[in-house]
């Protein structure tokens, strides 16, 4: 049964693994870069191929003298030269170390077989078995062989997906475990250092590790460190640029609301300002309506004035809204009514409470009312002003 553990293991196998998406993208991304900074940055180191040529089960494994070397990158295959290999060497010495230069000597070295000591057997698959490849293939090597599954080392390589039923073309490539081992000891002190062992396949290495897991030396990559330090800055770069740019936002944000509150406040200020011109220009208007349909104070004096005997002389006038007011003295003042009768300027004269003699000047006092002679638009403001 298939646990959850195990899909999202699978799962995440098929993203980040060698053959994952990530990884191709990361090659077809370090693609466009020049080599000079693809091997600077450590992206295409290579790696460096031990051909050793076909060993003769009749002669001792110390017939094999020399090694061709030959180094494998982005740009193909180049040689590097033949080393003779010095038998009874120690098994911690690097015989290469002192014979090439640093970034040669430190690159991963494979082993790589004669295509006649390896039988290859084409299988169809399912396409879910290109999961767990290997383990599925181990299965099939005492169908496929001559030989018992531990009596070989083996691996596969994916041929071709099928696009009609999904099914895999698998290649399964496998050496008879004596074959292996005298080819390691052929190679002597140098087999301890192997990152994995193919197999020559014309111009170019088949693309299997015939290696067992265990046995697969890991070389140190010099760049290692490096490329986690540029990832790390990379990280700390795009961290502080997502800040930068929300800390602009926010400022900008900022500016933008301090813009819309002054704006606003300015907008407010003439909003006032416009207001008081309004009431100012129909303050204006009313007085002038008001005043432009009832008569002048001095209209008023002058026709008092041309209207009222001589021997009549006011205490007090008094003009408030449409109401006139007269008080004073006069030998006359049953009169007065008939005298201010027929003015243009104001109606309904009366006098107001009895007449009243005043014996220190021999003359009547008298108080007299009168409605001044307002138009029609001037009575509606005197009468919306006395209102309000």
């Amino acid at each position: 049964m298939i646990t959850l553990r195990d899909a999202l293991g699978r799962s995440s196998a098929r993203w980040l693994g060698g053959d994952g998406l990530l990884a191709w993208w990361g090659r077809s991304l370090a693609a466009w870069l020049p080599r000079a900074w693809r091997s600077t940055l450590g992206m295409d180191r290579g790696r460096l191929l031990l051909h050793a040529p076909a060993v003769d089960p009749a002669l001792p494994p110390d017939a094999v003298d020399a090694l061709q070397l030959r180094l494998q990158d982005s740009e193909g295959l180049r040689d590097v030269g033949r080393i003779p290999i010095l038998p009874g060497g120690a098994a911690d010495e690097d015989p290469l170390a002192s014979v090439l230069a640093p970034a040669l000597a430190d690159l991963p070295r494979w082993l790589l077989l004669p295509a006649a000591t390896v039988l290859r057997r084409r299988l169809v698959l399912p396409a879910a078995a290109a999961e767990r490849l290997r383990d599925v293939v181990g299965f099939e090597i005492e169908r496929q062989t001559p030989f018992a599954a531990d009596a070989v080392a083996f691996d596969a390589r994916i041929l071709d997906r099928r696009e009609s039923d999904g099914q895999l073309d698998v290649e399964l490539v496998v050496v008879p475990r004596t074959t292996l081992d005298g080819q390691l000891a052929a190679i002597g002190p140098l087999a301890a250092n192997l990152a994995g062992i193919d197999v020559a396949a014309g111009d170019a290495p088949l693309g299997v590790n015939l290696l067992a897991v265990a046995l697969r030396r890991q070389q140190h990559d010099p760049w290692r460190l490096w490329n986690r330090v540029l990832v790390a800055i990379g990280l700390l770069a795009l961290a502080a640029m997502l800040w930068q740019m929300l800390d602009n936002r926010r400022a900008a944000a900022d500016a933008l609301q301090r813009t819309t509150d002054q704006r606003a406040a300015a907008a407010r200020s003439v909003s006032l300002q416009r207001q008081r011109l309004v009431d100012l220009v129909e303050g204006r208007a009313f007085l002038d309506r008001a005043r432009s349909g009832r008569p002048t104070s001095v209209e008023i004096l002058d026709e008092l004035s041309r209207r009222l005997p001589d021997n009549t002389y006011l205490e007090k006038l008094s003009i408030e809204n449409d109401h006139l007011l007269l008080i004073g003295l006069s030998g006359e003042a049953s009169a007065l009514v008939g005298r201010l009768e027929g003015s243009k300027l104001w109606r309904a004269p009366a006098l107001t409470g009895a007449v009243q003699p005043d014996p220190r000047t021999g003359r009547d006092r008298f108080t007299l009312t009168a409605d001044l002679a307002l138009t029609p638009a001037a009575r509606k403001e005197s009468s919306n002003a006395t209102g309000q």
